[in-house]
This record gives structure tokens, C-alpha cells and sequence, in this order.
């Protein structure tokens, strides 16, 4: 369970993003600083954390190692993820941008083919291609649906362009994200921690938003004041705490697709504080009868989730054991 309470502390640190993207799109702020900002911010400090606790050297000695590896799968990782995130702020509310976001719950079970998970045999461990957890994946149905209930009674107030803007982005950005981190999960082969894993990735993401800050400037300016404060606000909660639980807690499961799957899964919990984020902070409306009935959905969908997991969990070890 330890590994599942990690997860929904991360999506509550991680709904800070919706809330506050959002808030800085509504005062007139380009999604492309909200993006880019926040790793720029997010590097000196992850830095200092790991420096503090004497192991930033390892992190450099590891991305040596692979450079072209750590680049490419941070890119996709957190660029590919993050940018289209704060692109769809701009064409929607907070929580149309979180309930699509749910759609990763599918994209990382169904990501399981592509990486080998380790199983113990009486011959020593043994690498075998992951399958697609299809209970697991039925219970992330339940959620989706609970999300799609809580969005019904919303969605009917955009258009279809800033429907479509909305939803494509993370689309890309809910396969992005697992894809990224799963495969910088197999570079690291267990060498680095949470913290260390995360700096390296964003060191390693640098040159992309550098990039991005430079098509900035040309495009929309410099950002103003307000959004440096809150794009640093999103980096210390969503980049730095929220990152950090997720990636501790993937680390504690890595190698049992079921089981970060179920991990996964408890980023469906950022719909519920997204919501009570834009209530508090935005003075959004409270939820109606069918959002209620969908946040019910999500939960009902987390426990059921959890509850599968690891019962297969329970049942492979009982097998080992004979």
C-alpha cells in the first residue's frame, strides 16, 4: 500500500500544475513560459537537494554514461509531457485539462508489452515481456468513466476547436509521460534514487527548454513578474515534491507491470483536488450531481485497482513459494 499512498500524495502535489497553469493562462501569461519556467526554476533547486545529501556526482557520472539515452527519453519524459500540458491550459479550464489527463491510466497498461518485467523462478530471476494487465485495465475503466461523468455536465460549454486543442495535447503527453519514465527507469537500473533520477532528467531536458524559452522570447516576450512567481510555485510542488513521490513510488514497484499500473492509477486522485483547487483558489463551481457521481466512480475505480493488484500480487507469491 505504501507505494500507492506515494502516488496519490504526488497527484495532489501535481494538481497544483492544473490549477496554477490555468490561473496563469486567465491573466494573460503564454503557456510557453508556464512550460518552460518551470524546469528552468526546477534545475538550480533540484541541484542544491541532491548536492545536500552528496550524491550529485553520481548523477553526472550516469548520464555519461548514456548520454543520447538520458536525452531522448527525458525529452519525451518531461518535454513531451509538459508542453502540450501547459498548450491545452490555454484552450481549456483546470479540470478538463486533469480529466483527459486521466487518459494516462490506459497509456501506461497499455505500454506494459513494450518493457520486460523481472520474475523469480527456482533458477534465479528471469526477464519476461510484460503483459497488459487486463483487470487492472478494466478497473482504470471504472475511473475513466468516473471521469468522464465528472467533465459531462462541463464539456457542453466549449467549442469543438478548444475541445480538440484541449484533449490532443494530453493525449500525447499521457503516453509521454510513462514512456519517458519507465525507459529512464531502465537506464538507471536502479543506480539512482527519486531525487537524483528526476535532477538527471531535467538536466537532460535543458536543451529542449531552452529551446522553447528562445521560440518565447521571439514570440510572446518576456514573462512578466506574476507568472515567474507561480511557474516557480508549480516548480517546488508539481516538479519537485509531486515528481519526486511519483518516481519513489514507480521506483518501489518497477519490474511488476500490475503493480505500476496500479501506481499509475492514483493520478486519477488529481481530478479531485484539481476540482477543489479551482473552487478554492479560482472560485470555480462546486461539483453538481453527476460530478459528484463521478468523483464516487474514480474512487470506487482506485480501490478496486489496488484491490487487484495486489491480490495477482499475493497470488504469484504464494506460486513461488510451492
Amino acid at each position: 500500500m505504501r507505494p500507492i499512498i506515494l502516488g496519490i500524495f504526488a497527484a495532489f502535489f501535481f494538481a497544483f500544475t492544473f490549477v496554477l497553469n490555468r490561473g496563469m493562462e486567465l491573466e494573460g501569461g503564454s503557456w510557453i513560459w508556464s512550460a518552460s519556467l518551470r524546469f528552468i526554476i526546477m534545475a538550480p533547486l533540484l541541484f542544491m537537494i541532491v548536492w545536500a545529501r552528496g550524491n550529485a556526482g553520481r548523477v553526472f557520472q550516469e548520464i555519461k554514461k548514456a548520454p543520447y539515452a538520458w536525452f531522448i527519453w527525458s525529452t519525451v519524459g518531461f518535454g513531451l509531457f509538459y508542453a502540450p500540458l501547459c498548450f491545452a491550459a490555454a484552450f481549456g479550464p483546470g479540470w478538463l485539462i486533469a480529466g483527459t489527463w486521466q487518459i494516462t491510466i490506459i497509456s501506461g497498461s497499455l505500454m506494459a508489452p513494450l518493457f520486460y518485467e523481472t520474475v523469480q523462478t527456482q533458477a534465479g530471476p528471469v526477464q519476461i515481456r510484460g503483459k497488459i494487465p487486463y483487470k487492472g485495465l478494466m478497473m482504470s475503466l471504472i475511473i475513466l468513466a468516473g471521469v468522464a461523468l465528472m467533465q459531462l455536465e462541463h464539456a457542453a460549454q466549449l467549442s469543438f476547436q478548444d475541445m480538440l486543442y484541449c484533449v490532443v495535447p494530453v493525449i500525447i503527453a499521457s503516453f509521454a509521460y510513462p514512456l519517458g519514465n519507465r525507459k529512464m527507469m531502465e537506464v538507471c537500473a536502479g543506480r539512482l534514487d527519486a531525487y537524483q533520477r528526476v535532477l538527471g532528467m531535467t538536466i537532460a531536458s535543458l536543451p529542449f527548454w531552452l529551446i522553447l524559452s528562445l521560440y518565447g522570447v521571439m514570440t510572446a516576450g518576456p514573462p512578466g513578474g506574476g507568472q515567474v512567481i507561480q511557474s516557480g510555485l508549480v516548480a517546488v510542488f508539481s516538479g519537485i515534491c509531486a515528481t519526486v513521490l511519483f518516481f519513489a513510488a514507480t521506483d518501489m514497484v518497477k519490474g511488476d507491470m500490475p503493480k505500476l499500473a496500479a501506481v499509475e492509477a492514483t493520478q486519477s486522485f488529481e481530478v479531485l483536488f484539481a476540482a477543489a483547487g479551482e473552487v478554492w483558489i479560482l472560485s470555480s463551481p462546486l461539483p453538481g450531481a453527476v460530478s459528484s457521481a463521478g468523483i464516487a466512480l474514480v474512487i470506487i475505480g482506485m480501490v478496486l485497482n489496488s484491490y487487484v493488484s495486489n491480490k495477482k500480487e499475493a497470488v504469484k507469491n504464494e506460486v513461488l513459494k510451492a
